[in-house]
């Protein structure tokens, strides 16, 4: 061992790099934790009604999603594909932080999306 280096040297050594290396995987994960929040901000994907997840009612957040994709000029896809892809980006962001009751009225919210998406196929058919 050189002279004059304390034993705990490699120890204390280890112990700063691993220090570092938490602090970037911090860093890391934190960018991640707004990564889908940048997009929903600066997407062209639609611009949303204000808290339109947290509603209890499928129906109203399909009615919101449709609103929003019909006013909207910042999409680039037909206006219910619009609202169709915000709807599952958000269901899939969310992942397994969303409670099962959020997500049975989201995934029927998606429901009665496609149904509205389904019935203008059938009327522009007649």
């Amino acid at each position: 061992m050189p002279e004059g280096r304390d034993p705990s040297h490699h120890v204390k050594r280890r112990a700063a790099a691993s220090a570092r290396a938490s602090a970037v995987k911090a860093d890391a994960r934190q960018s991640k934790k707004y990564w889908s929040a940048g997009v929903t901000e600066r997407s062209n994907a639609l611009d949303l009604e204000a808290n339109v997840f947290t509603l209890d009612d499928p129906a109203a957040i399909a009615r919101s999603l449709k609103r929003s994709a019909e006013a909207s000029d910042r999409r680039k896809a037909l206006p219910f594909r619009s609202a169709m892809s915000m709807l599952v980006f958000y269901i899939n962001r969310a992942g397994r932080g969303l409670s099962e009751k959020r997500r049975r009225v989201l995934e029927r919210a998606k429901g009665r999306t496609a149904q509205s998406v389904r019935a203008l196929i059938a009327e522009a058919g007649k």
